[in-house]
């Protein structure tokens, strides 16, 4: 391997210097999981025996965490590597046993109770830094059984699992995908991933094939399917029932004590904005000479951009766009580009996609990419590192215990550099054309994230509710109720985007339906970057400062309540208005670089 493969790839020995390290963790590990063991029914003895029981916890928990990433990583280097993936087994095993072992803490926590609590952290100053974990702990006091209960709801775990089981071994493994062949020549097979790369393919004809042929299969399985997401919606109404939530929303949110206001806000600032959408569409015709917009003309870019971002160009661009949130923010990343904290380039077996695995406390976070010198691949850097530097800091500033921060609060981070290298691009542009296209890329990214997962969360909420109002749910219920968001947020009545009947069935295609009301967050956390973004670059005074505190709380309060102490409610509308502001100012733009090329 030549010094600049090196360079390019991560240095996973700054966690452990060789497997046989990493081996010996494992040993050390199994030791603290009997020792843990060995704590249970101790710890009503007193504080000093809580906080024992904790801190074992912490330190196996922490090194749990470091070989477990080492583990990944090193099979994500290269996933052909059968050894690489028995790691990986081996680990998830142990982890297992350390789950169980732990088992007994949450319940024991719970029989001492929150005014015995109070006096042991009153009496034990070291306990206070578990002072919101056992809040935490004790605030769901309400919600859980007794121990023989818990123990009928953990078994339950062996069938509920099975309906996001069923749909994935179809879609991935069993549906019957097509090979297609474009006007180019181009022959392909039509799964998931085909569907993702030449949806955007720039033949309007050879975007409808892809749509069509795409879809077709869906609607082969959707009865199959349909009775597997019902099933998944009566497992999510069992779970909040059974822990007495007055609705399955309820039971998801409190995992995190989200308020259920923000959720319901969402839906509405998003429906309350939808003509900012149907702009977006209106603008996108436009520019592709269209005169009327059909659902495959949504992918293809605005603008197609040629121009090469070799990685030392992104990095550069990235460690610039930095500039309004001060070294304190760009330091870290410039340590990590330079420090290989990050595996950069394809390769045969690597995986794919994008990460950033912030769990090796002691150490640093590292970032996956698969950079292909393309803008988007900038883009995805500057993503990547925002959560990066989200770690970084928390790591940096948190006890171990409160540095797991929740998605809610994650997707702001990484969101919000996504507006910053905007702002960086377009001071960087020479002429117009360059402008159009990052601009056309942004508004494409915020009408994705923001107003396509509000359309996903209002589908989710929408048949969890009528299954709790007792319906049952048919694959031809489901395609009505999707079929009518589709055309509700796409301006179908008005003539915005024409939705044909077999998209309708898109619902089955969607894997986030079975993840128990998560794709909100990606909607709310935009909202949430933009509002701030648009504070820091403003100059607003302590915008910047406010929005790295909140990096560095990481997990050590309630992602709502951290968010507000940065100055962002998401159960009001104003971070809502500050992205619709956003994509106004954006399409306003590019109104007017049309109207001078015009001219």
């Amino acid at each position: 391997m030549t010094a600049e493969g090196d360079r390019h790839e991560w240095n996973l020995e700054d966690i452990y210097p060789d497997l046989e390290a990493w081996d010996a963790a494992l040993t050390g590990i199994q030791d603290g999981i009997e020792s843990l063991r060995d704590l249970a029914g101790t710890l009503d003895s007193g504080p000093s025996a809580l906080l024992h029981c904790l801190d074992l916890h912490v330190t196996v928990l922490k090194a749990m965490y470091r070989a477990s990433s080492y583990a990944s990583m090193k099979y994500h280097e290269d996933t052909r590597v059968g050894a690489t993936a028995g790691m990986e087994q081996r680990v998830g095993l142990i982890a297992t046993q350390l789950s169980e072992a732990a088992s007994y803490i949450e319940p024991e926590i719970l029989s001492i109770g929150r005014e015995t609590v109070n006096r042991y952290l009153e009496a034990e100053p070291e306990l206070r830094s578990y002072a919101h974990q056992l809040d935490d702990i004790l605030r769901r006091a309400e919600h859980t059984r007794s121990a023989s209960e818990e123990e009928i709801i953990a078994a339950a775990g062996l069938v509920t699992e099975v309906p996001s089981t069923g749909y994935a071994m179809l879609a991935n493994a069993d549906a019957p995908w097509p090979r297609v062949t474009l006007s180019t020549g181009t022959e392909f097979l039509l799964n998931q991933a085909g569907y993702s790369r030449y949806r955007s393919t720039a033949d309007r004809d050879d975007r409808e094939l892809v749509f069509r042929e795409f879809f077709s299969v869906w609607q082969q399985f959707r009865r199959t399917l349909g009775t597997l997401l019902y099933a998944q919606v009566k497992r999510d109404v069992f779970y909040a029932r059974v822990r007495k939530y007055d609705s399955s929303l309820d039971a998801s949110l409190d995992a995190d004590r989200i308020p259920p206001s923000v959720y319901r806000t969402l839906i509405e600032q998003a429906n309350e904005h939808l003509h900012v959408l149907h702009r977006y569409f209106g603008l996108r015709a436009r520019m592709m000479g269209l005169d009327q917009m059909r659902y495959w003309d949504i992918y293809p870019p605005l603008v197609r951009g040629d121009d090469s971002y070799p990685i030392e160009r992104g990095k550069q661009l990235v460690l610039d766009s930095l500039a309004p949130l001060g070294d304190e923010a760009r330091r870290p990343i410039e340590r990590g580009f330079d420090s290989r904290w990050m595996d950069v380039y394809p390769r045969q077996g690597k995986k794919s996609g994008a990460y950033m695995n912030g769990h090796v406390y002691d150490v640093h976070p590292y970032v996956l990419m698969n950079y292909n010198d393309d803008y988007e691949s900038v883009s995805t850097l500057a993503h990547e590192w925002g959560h990066a530097l989200h770690s970084y800091l928390t790591n940096e500033t948190q006890h171990f215990v409160n540095a797991d921060y929740s998605i809610f609060v994650a997707e702001v981070a990484s969101t919000l550099n996504e507006a910053l290298l905007l702002h960086r691009m377009l001071d960087e542009a020479a002429d117009a054309a360059g402008r159009l296209f990052y601009l056309g890329h942004a508004l494409e990214q915020l009408r994705g994230t923001f107003f396509r997962q509000s359309m996903f969360a209002e589908f989710e909420l929408s048949i969890h509710e009528k299954v709790e109002a007792g319906s049952a749910l048919t694959a031809d219920e489901f395609g009505k109720l999707y079929g009518n968001l589709l055309r509700r947020y796409h301006g179908h009545e008005e003539g915005v985007v024409h939705i044909d009947d077999v998209f309708e069935v898109e619902w089955a295609y969607i894997p986030h339906f079975y993840y128990n009301f998560y794709v909100y967050q990606y909607a709310t956390a935009v909202a949430a970057s933009s509002f701030l973004a648009e504070q820091i670059l403003d100059g607003r005074p302590g915008a910047a400062a406010a929005y790295l505190d909140l990096l560095r709380a990481g997990g050590a309060g309630y992602p709502y309540d951290l968010l507000v102490e940065a100055g962002v409610d998401l159960a009001g509308p104003e971070p809502y208005r500050a992205l619709m502001r956003r994509m106004g100012h954006i399409m306003d733009e590019i109104e007017s670089l049309l109207e001078e090329g015009a001219a």
